[in-house]
């Protein structure tokens, strides 16, 4: 896939990831309030713990018994653990609801994008952003915001309850959570980005390698190469665990510098509440209870230091995702255009090319209605490069295309797509019964569409003859089906669309002769109601169409 090379900062990064919040802002309300509750049963339980300890030695003390302060402990135990699942639920239902529109936006990301834009891209990478990407946000929206939150309210909240006994503990363990829960996440954040990024670079690197290597595993073996793949696999994985193995060195020192600063910051407060208790500003119990507050109080604070190296993943991944969801596509989609209805097109001194490489040069020929235009040529002449600028997956570079009246560039797209039918030489399946795979072109169609369909493309007789009939399930990829017979999948695909424009790419070049010869049959039979652009290099192919037209070196005779 593209590399990314204008990285977004963290904070550009947060400002889009928080935008999708505003809608949960209740849950996500509820949450922290839960969290703060949370937290304050648990540092309170040490506190009565201190409480216990000051009445059981007689000195004064807040709570009459140590009874009493036993059973605070357990109330506040039970409500601990109450408040912390529902707050953990509350967040990771934000968290899932949100991932799920991710997923939904990247998909209508790709779907914006294709073909012009994803053709040739590493699919194993594209793989690894779609599930490996998308899943490290729930780290942003499940421990990030909320977790932000409330460590910023319980520092507040804290440093104002260790205040109440005496201004100067309460000041440094102020210092501690801003050192703790601020200076520490920022400095750790920024110093792991470009580890981060790269680990997540590495991670889908070898994702697609080993995806490459399974899909070509057949050949690997024919040609005895399992050694030199076997190598490349180790050659990744290594490459992948010294990345890891960095981000985890980060880790382990964010968390030694941690436990650290919470240690100084407890014999900080601990040094001057002994210093205002010799001077007689502070009683005994008041030094108890400001150590105590600094040894249990540290958890939410904590939780934001060791977001700092997980969240440089999660930056990392979200800037992969971001960078597609902001990907332009080559060819928009048009909108506020004209639903024109097809009567018939025209190529006008059309010229094209890829990457600087021209592949048409100033073709022009005319489609009528209702006839089969035959197109004829060598390999890597432009043939499919004309279907595929019919079918507005790119736009033409100089020239013009006419569908019916109208510029193609001004017809809206889903009224385009709507009125034409393409039928590539490589038909892509899904892991599902043969006929959803071919209703896909039709979601309402009814069983005796589709076995019309499948008719005309002589497929309901092989059909038929599966243990299952359309029931019967393809395997991934179309694995279990012959070259020919997903050839004709695709081809009653088209028949089942219904479409007035019917665009054939070599659609007999994985069939014997006499499954050419039904095909084409029924593709005349078709021509009565429809036009047909009709590309093949075969003679026998060519021999069913009206007027045929020859591409060479991007020209047309």
């Amino acid at each position: 896939m593209h590399k990314t090379t204008n990285h977004r900062t963290p904070a550009a990064i947060v400002a889009r990831l928080i935008v999708l919040v505003k809608p949960m802002l209740p849950i996500m309300a509820a949450a922290i309030v839960m969290g703060v509750a949370g937290h304050f049963c648990a540092t309170f339980i040490t506190i009565f713990g201190g409480f216990a300890i000051l009445t059981a030695a007689g000195l004064q003390s807040p709570l009459p018994t140590v009874g009493t302060a036993f059973g605070c402990i357990l109330v506040f135990a039970l409500l601990r653990g109450v408040l912390r699942y529902a707050e953990q639920a509350s967040n990771h239902y934000i968290a899932f609801r949100l991932l799920a529109l991710i997923r939904d936006k990247v998909f209508g990301a790709l779907r914006r994008l294709t073909p012009a834009k994803l053709e040739g891209r590493d699919r194993g990478d594209l793989i690894s952003l779609i599930t490996a990407d998308i899943e490290a946000l729930e780290v942003f929206y499940a421990h990030t915001i909320s977790p932000v939150c409330i460590a910023v309210l319980w520092a507040a909240g804290m440093t104002a309850f260790t205040a109440h006994w005496h201004i100067l503990p309460a000041l440094a363990l102020l210092a501690g959570y801003l050192l703790v829960g601020a200076a520490l996440p920022v400095w750790s954040a920024k110093r792991g980005q470009a580890v981060a990024r790269e680990y997540r670079q590495a991670l889908a690197d070898t994702n697609s390698y080993v995806l490459e290597s399974l899909r070509g595993l057949r050949d690997t073996l024919q040609y005895q190469d399992t050694a030199a793949r076997a190598a490349g696999i180790t050659a990744h994985s290594e490459t992948l665990g010294a990345k890891q193995t960095a981000l985890k060195y980060r880790e382990g020192l964010i968390v030694a510098v941690t436990n650290t600063l919470i240690l100084f910051t407890t014999l900080a407060v601990l040094g001057v509440s002994l210093w205002l208790y010799q001077r007689g500003e502070l009683a005994a119990q008041g030094v108890l209870v400001c150590t105590l507050t600094a040894l249990s109080s540290f958890g939410p604070v904590v939780a934001l230091a060791n977001l700092g190296a997980g969240l440089t993943q999660v930056f990392a991944s979200a800037d992969r995702v971001l960078a597609l969801l902001d990907e332009a596509p080559v060819t928009p989609e048009v909108t506020d255009g004209e639903n024109t209805p097809f009567a018939g097109a025209e190529v006008r001194n059309v010229s094209f090319g890829y990457a600087g490489e021209q592949v048409l040069r100033e073709i022009s020929l005319t489609i009528p209605e209702k006839k089969i235009v035959g197109i004829t040529g060598r390999s890597g002449s432009g043939k499919s490069t004309l279907l595929r600028l019919l079918m507005r997956f790119w736009d033409v570079q100089t020239g013009s295309i006419r569908f019916g009246a109208e510029d193609i560039r001004r017809v809206n797209t889903a009224a385009l797509r709507a009125q034409e039918s393409l039928v590539t030489q490589e038909t892509e399946l899904f892991a599902d019964t043969i006929g959803n795979n071919i209703r896909i072109a039709k979601r309402d169609a009814a069983q005796e569409e589709v076995e019309a369909a499948c008719k005309k493309a002589a497929l309901d007789d092989f059909i038929r003859s599966l243990p299952k009939g359309y029931d019967t399930p393809v395997g991934e990829l179309g694995g279990t089906l012959s070259g020919g017979e997903r050839q004709r999948i695709g081809v009653a695909r088209a028949f089942l669309h219904d479409a007035p424009f019917l665009l054939l790419d070599e659609p007999t070049s994985n069939l014997d002769s006499l499954n050419e010869g039904i095909i084409l049959r029924a593709v005349r039979a078709e021509c009565k109601d429809r036009t047909v652009l009709l590309v093949s290099h075969r003679k026998s192919t060519m021999a069913a169409a009206d007027v045929s037209f020859s591409v060479e070196s991007g020209r047309v005779s």
